[in-house]
This record gives structure tokens, sequence and C-alpha cells, in this order.
């Protein structure tokens, strides 16, 4: 084995460990990267069924579905996280709680639009 300045060995196998050590790192954290976006996904998807099924109770009527109101607390969410930065207002509450209450409050505006928009409706 053939030493270098600073004491690195330099052999083949220990180029081949270095190599594999940096090749698992690697895949760790694409695992890693990988489970935060399913995270992610997952937990819009909950914030979104919980902001539409409650903006539906509130608004009147019996919701859109699971599907319909994952939808409305999404775009909700969207709503809502503008509604509150054009205001310049925080969430009184933090962390997840305070991410449905935002996505909750726009799936709201979101629902007495539509209502407002569609003809032969009342508002409530």
């Amino acid at each position: 084995m053939q030493m270098v300045r600073n004491s690195v060995p330099t052999s083949d196998s220990a180029c081949i460990a270095i190599g594999l050590t940096y090749l698992l790192g690697a895949a760790h954290r694409l695992l890693e990267f990988n489970l935060e976006v399913r995270m992610d996904i997952l937990t819009w998807l909950i914030v979104g069924l919980i902001a539409g099924l409650l903006a539906s109770a509130v608004v009147g009527g019996i919701g859109y579905g699971i599907l319909g109101d994952i939808i409305v607390g999404i775009v909700g969410a969207v709503i809502g996280g503008w509604l509150f930065t054009a205001l310049r207002v925080s969430s009184p509450v933090g962390g997840l709680p305070g991410t449905v209450l935002v996505a909750f409050i726009g799936a709201v505006v979101l629902l007495v639009l539509i209502r407002m928009l569609r003809p032969g409706r009342r508002l409530v």
C-alpha cells in the first residue's frame, strides 16, 4: 500500500472502499429524499381532506366526496396561503394545525366563491 501526503492510503482496495462509502451515502440520501417527498404528499392529502371536509360542513352541504374534498382542501391551502401573505397575516397556530387552519380558511373562500358563481343557487 502506498501512502500519499497526509497519510491517505491510495491502494485499489482503499479507493474502492471510499467509492462504495460515497455511493452508499448517495443512495441513503436519495432514499431519505424519496421518503420526505412521500411524507410531503401524504401530508398534503391529509391536510386537504381535513380542510375540505371542514369547509364543506361550514359552508353547508354534504361535501364533494373524498377526492373532491382533498382537491378543495389543497386548492384552499393555496388560496389561504396567498390571502395570508397578501394581508400580511400569520397563522395564530404553528405546525400542522396552522397549515390546516390556513387551508380551511382558503377552502371556505373557494366554496363561497363557487356558490356565488353558480347560477340559481343561494349563497347560504
